[in-house]
């Protein structure tokens, strides 16, 4: 077949119009529907005045560097140098800008001043799903995954590796003093840059190491993050921090389409997830206006305190215990009945265990200890299955919350439970999975949990606009004008 030609040098029959080259669904024209739709009432919440000032140099307008973050975030653009050079040369970002090219400190200082801010975007995606009826409330999930900070894992250390870097570096502060008192030169009126560098590292040393010293300190600090701690995360210790999200799914007879939305982000610095789910529920709450229905969590969750607190607050939650293998076994402390008029159990073999006393843990609730005859725990026919202890014989520890977890062990062991709760996987899962592969969410840019709370949050919200997006290029014109102005 012939080959059609081409000329780099082909001039325009007549002046192009940029919008004429974005197509009328593209990612862009809804982020600017999306901007342009916002009332005054939200800018007003980042401070800003739609109308400028009447003196000084023009600036650019807020619209122009709001629309520029989001369809950075949008693409999968984080930093404002690349921000800078996608307003030079990216169709998207020309139209987004009228062809204005705002530098990347100019694109800084905005997301620095309002990021916090920047959480009622967030907000309003979820109200706006919530009241078009685009999202499911019935089942929710939640789960938390390990992104690495912008922080050296080499740089972090303990109060032993602090205070030998502390010796290193007045050792080495010491020689280049005397390097520098033996010279001829006449002095510099400022200190050399390997000393000024090594001064400045024993500041930072020695600050760190009153953190890691004090009563309620860390036990590690990064030097470079010291907010970012050391996580575990797939077999792999890596510094960073743990981003948590909610997730529920979409009404596909609504929204014409399935898919995930995020109704809730934050970041902590804890690894555990354990007091990171009755906060992260009530966000949920918070964000849709809502009572929301089932919660599903994994067993970084599971917890008697927690338990209990979701029996208090009324939330429905389903989770699996850490050591759900155990339950099995005939002889788990569920197997044994309860004698409350004597306060003792009584063991499958018909044998009671009495009160022996109170065993306490350090930050850890106390628990009462129960304990059965050892001359009946050594002729008993189950002995070595029930217990191997020939001393002392079979022991029961109790716990506070003990109903709670009997009673979330009963309600995971029914069919409904079990069936609600495989769906879990299909929620939360692939949110994590999509920003990790396809958006390369694995580490965060910016250093300070002040910092990178907002940066995650922002990526939750571009999450849902894009999920959006793909329900909106789906609609009329009509009801694009629909759903754009509910966000604003």
């Amino acid at each position: 077949m012939p080959l059609r030609p081409f000329y780099r040098d082909q001039d325009w029959l007549l002046p192009p119009r940029l919008g004429d080259l974005i197509p009328d669904d593209h990612p862009a024209r809804f982020v600017a529907a999306v901007v342009d739709g916002l009332d005054r009432a939200f800018w007003a919440k980042l401070g800003i005045d739609l109308d400028g000032e009447e003196l000084g140099a023009p600036a650019y307008h807020p619209r122009v560097l709001l629309s520029v973050w989001l369809y950075g975030f949008f693409s999968n653009v984080r930093s404002a140098r690349k921000l800078e050079a996608a307003c030079r040369d990216q169709l998207p970002c020309l139209w987004l800008t009228g062809c204005q090219t705002p530098d990347h400190n100019t694109l800084w200082r905005f997301y620095r001043d309002h990021r916090e801010e920047m959480r009622e975007l967030f907000k309003r995606t979820v109200k706006t799903a919530v009241r078009l009826g685009l999202v499911d409330l019935v089942l929710q999930a939640v789960d938390g995954s390990k992104i690495a900070g912008n922080a050296a894992r080499d740089r972090t250390y303990d109060e032993a590796g602090l205070k030998r870097l502390l010796e290193r570096t007045e050792l080495a502060i010491r020689e280049l003093e005397d390097q520098n008192s033996t010279r001829q030169e006449p002095s510099s009126p400022r200190l050399p840059d390997k000393l000024a560098k090594a001064g400045r590292l024993r500041e930072q040393v020695v600050e760190a190491l009153g953190q890691v010293m004090g009563e309620e300190g860390p036990e590690r600090i990064n030097l470079t993050d010291e907010d970012a701690g050391l996580m575990k995360s797939r077999g792999k210790m890596l510094v960073g921090y743990n981003a948590q999200a909610m997730v529920s799914p979409l009404k596909p007879e609504v929204a014409g389409r399935t898919g995930l939305f995020v109704t809730a982000a934050q970041v902590v610095t804890d690894p555990d997830d354990h007091a990171q789910l009755v906060p992260m529920v009530e966000a949920a709450q918070e964000n849709t206006g809502e009572g929301n229905g089932t919660t599903l969590g994994d067993g970084g969750y599971h917890s008697g305190p927690n338990l209990a607190e979701c029996e208090k607050r009324g939330i429905e939650v389903l989770m699996p215990e850490a050591g759900e293998k155990k339950l099995d076994n005939p002889y788990h402390k569920d197997h044994f009945g309860r004698d409350e008029e004597t306060n003792s159990y009584i063991c499958p073999q018909g044998q009671r265990l009495t009160f022996r006393g109170v065993k306490e843990r350090q930050d850890r609730p106390e628990m009462r200890v129960y304990r059965g005859s050892v001359k009946a725990c050594r002729a008993c026919p189950a002995f070595g299955q029930c217990t191997k202890d020939k001393q002392q014989g079979r022991a029961l520890e109790v716990g506070p919350y003990e109903v709670e977890l009997r009673r979330h062990r009963n309600l995971m062991a029914t069919e409904e439970a079990k069936a609600t709760y495989k769906k879990r996987q299909e929620l939360v899962e692939p949110v994590f999975g999509i920003l990790k592969e396809l958006h390369g969410i694995r580490r965060f840019l910016l250093r300070g949990l002040l910092n990178v709370d907002p940066e995650w949050v922002l990526v939750a919200t571009a999450f849902n606009l894009r999920t959006l997006w793909r329900i909106w290029k789906g609609w009329s014109a009509e009801r694009r004008k629909l759903l754009t102005g509910a966000i604003g």
